[in-house]
């Protein structure tokens, strides 16, 4: 999936578990920017009837649609946990049609700027190069743990099991060419994304006249 090309100035939003990805991009929705979110494609494909659940239950068998014809999330969940084939199995099946749908959202975008929020960027090793920037949402690890687990009722354990399948704080921060801090309240928030929008309009202006290239 090529974005260089592209007509608009393109930045991938991505923190881990529980940093406030999904927060931090309504706020540059309400802004002008247009957001695709990998995430909700991929639910919105396992969902009752979704383009994806043919191939999911042709490939893993009826038990992993629930009874309103979407996938058991908890039970794929708990298969590929503990099966890195079943993973690939997975992967074969919803990233083609996450990438499409991702590919056609971005090319109806009306915004000022599009934000790719996808939660596992780093760790997919093709995001970095298909954005203009990379924005990483960042706070302690000690602050992800208790969010999640008052966000979802997971326990300590699984959210840290959750958490040693993504890149680990430092490889974010590593990839990001911005940074916004979640460590304090939505009030703390406000300014960084005002800042960064200012940012984001001038390097897309400027991009209409030099061409796509890295920012």
């Amino acid at each position: 999936m090529q974005l260089h090309n592209a007509p608009y100035f393109s930045i991938g939003l991505t923190g881990g578990i529980g940093c406030g990805k999904s927060t931090v991009a309504d706020l540059f929705a309400a802004r002008g920017a247009s957001i695709v979110d990998t995430d909700q494609i991929a639910h919105s494909l396992t969902a009752p009837h979704g383009a994806a659940m043919p191939a999911l239950v042709a490939e893993f068998g009826p038990d992993y649609a629930d009874a309103r014809g979407a996938l058991d999330r908890t039970k794929m969940r708990n298969l590929v946990f503990s099966d890195a084939a079943a993973k690939a199995r997975l992967e074969a099946i919803l990233h083609p049609r996450i990438r499409q749908a991702t590919l056609e959202a971005a090319a109806a975008a009306t915004g000022s700027y599009v934000i790719f929020a996808v939660p596992l960027l780093v760790e997919s090793g093709g995001w970095v190069e298909r954005v203009n920037r990379v924005l990483v949402i960042d706070c302690e690890e000690s602050l992800q743990i208790s969010r999640v687990m008052a966000r979802n009722g997971l326990s300590e354990e699984q959210v840290k099991a959750i958490m040693a399948t993504q890149a680990t704080r430092a490889m974010r921060l590593a990839a990001a060419d911005d940074v916004i801090d979640n460590n304090g309240d939505l009030a703390a928030l406000a300014p960084q994304i005002a800042q960064l929008h200012d940012l984001y309009l001038a390097f897309s202006k400027r991009m209409a006249g030099i061409g796509s290239q890295r920012l």
